[in-house]
């Protein structure tokens, strides 16, 4: 099933129906992962804090703020688990590898919300549904 119609049949609004403060709003969700190369966990707090603040208001908001909260908790996993790795030099080479993916993904679903376009995260735990 095509991902545009899951969201038309789960009562996920299409880019033509999402206004404008809610892609904004989605889009500032999905950047605020560079949060977390200032300061441990930044990327989860700022995903939560624009989820919980406007999720009652905007169901492209709920959606797509839980997406980028999900993705965030996921890849603080994912370097917690490179930086214990380091010690068998392993996670010396993984660390780049998550860095990368991390800032990729966030870019792509950053131009995503800000069309109005559904976005899934790849390899996303799903911890928030």
């Amino acid at each position: 099933m095509d991902e545009l119609e899951r969201w038309a049949r789960d009562g996920v609004p299409s880019a033509t129906e999402t206004d404008s403060e809610a892609r904004n709003f989605a889009l500032f969700a999905h950047l605020g992962g560079f949060a977390a190369y200032f300061f441990p966990f930044g990327g989860v707090l700022a995903a939560l804090a624009i989820w919980l603040l406007k999720r009652d208001q905007h169901p492209y908001v709920d959606d797509q703020g839980k997406e980028a909260l999900n993705f965030q908790i996921s890849i603080s996993i994912y370097s917690l688990v490179s930086l214990a790795l380091i010690l068998v030099v392993v996670g010396i080479f993984m660390l780049p590898v998550v860095a990368i993916f991390h800032i990729v993904m966030m870019v792509i679903a950053a131009i995503k919300a800000s069309n109005g376009e559904p976005f899934r995260y790849p390899l996303t735990l799903r911890f928030v549904r």
